[in-house]
């Protein structure tokens, strides 16, 4: 049971403190451009309370995280999403560049949160490539979670952050065009990652974080100043 427990906070408190300052970001993001819709509706705030949203945040994880403790005693693969922050794109200067920035805004802060928790790691663990203190297993787990939704936000499919970058950068006739997949985006994104898998026994999105994951890894432990590649060990 105190297994469990562990397994369960370590999944659980990463993905609530990397989904509340990914949203916290569009928000203040969009506020140092002029626009103050979220301060106004009261989502620009560290509280995860404020980005709950009930099916993505509550219903989806909870299921996922469940059924994996209950049958695999660990936790494997976790999905949902968060409210999204309220925007007036139209108080921008440039609507369609001003939604692009706030949209980088998300991934970006996930980055640096995982570089931050790099930089904190004990460099005795990363040398031996140890994962027995609890810290290091955190801080592992918490890099993990921003890499992974940072890195899967930015696939080009609205309204994933990827998906209105490139409506900001695209020709404006090709964006308009790819702006109105937001309304069927999200099926799309549940089809792919839930349904394809099971239906065709391949997981782009896996097989992609398999290959990108230890990539990323490698880049910001370097940002850090740690060399994986010369420790004796590996801790990923």
């Amino acid at each position: 049971m105190s297994d469990m427990l562990f397994q369960l906070a370590l999944a659980v408190v990463p993905a609530i403190l990397a989904i509340t300052l990914h949203e916290a970001a569009h928000g203040y993001a969009a506020l140092a451009m002029g626009d103050d819709t979220a301060r106004v509706a009261g989502r620009l705030s560290l509280n995860p309370l404020r980005h709950v949203d009930r099916v993505g945040t509550i219903l989806l994880p909870g299921f996922l995280l469940l059924f994996q403790l209950l049958t695999l005693h660990r936790v494997v693969f976790m999905f949902g999403w968060a409210k999204p922050v309220p925007v007036s794109a139209w108080k921008f200067r440039d609507p369609r560049r001003g939604m692009a920035i706030v949209a980088m805004a998300g991934p970006a802060m996930n980055f640096f949160l995982a570089w931050l928790a790099a930089l904190v790691m004990p460099a005795a663990a990363i040398e031996a490539g140890g994962l027995e203190s609890v810290v290091v297993q955190f801080l592992i787990y918490f890099m993990l979670t921003n890499l992974v939704l940072g890195l899967f936000n930015l696939l080009p499919i609205p309204p994933l952050d990827g998906g209105r970058i490139a409506v900001g950068l695209l020709p404006l006739a090709l964006a308009k065009a790819w702006a109105r997949l937001e309304r069927a985006g999200i099926v799309i994104v549940l089809l792919v990652v839930l349904v394809l898998p099971h239906v065709t026994g391949f997981d782009p999105v896996n097989a992609a974080l398999e290959h990108i994951l230890p990539w990323a890894f490698r880049t910001i432990f370097w940002l850090a100043g740690h060399d994986l590649d010369a420790a004796d060990g590996r801790i990923i």
